[in-house]
């Protein structure tokens, strides 16, 4: 949970509203790509 916290402090996560006229999409949080490996302790690369 400490690393989900601290990408939000470092602006890595940050909440799309994404309402359009006459459909909802919901809300989303979305990650930068180049912070994907700092939400996990350990990675491998693709």
């Amino acid at each position: 949970m400490n690393l989900l916290i601290d990408a939000i402090a470092r602006s890595d996560i940050f909440i799309d509203f994404d309402a359009r006229t006459g459909h909802n999409h919901g809300t989303k949080f979305r990650l930068k790509q180049s912070a994907y490996a700092s939400l996990y302790e350990t990675s491998t690369p693709f």
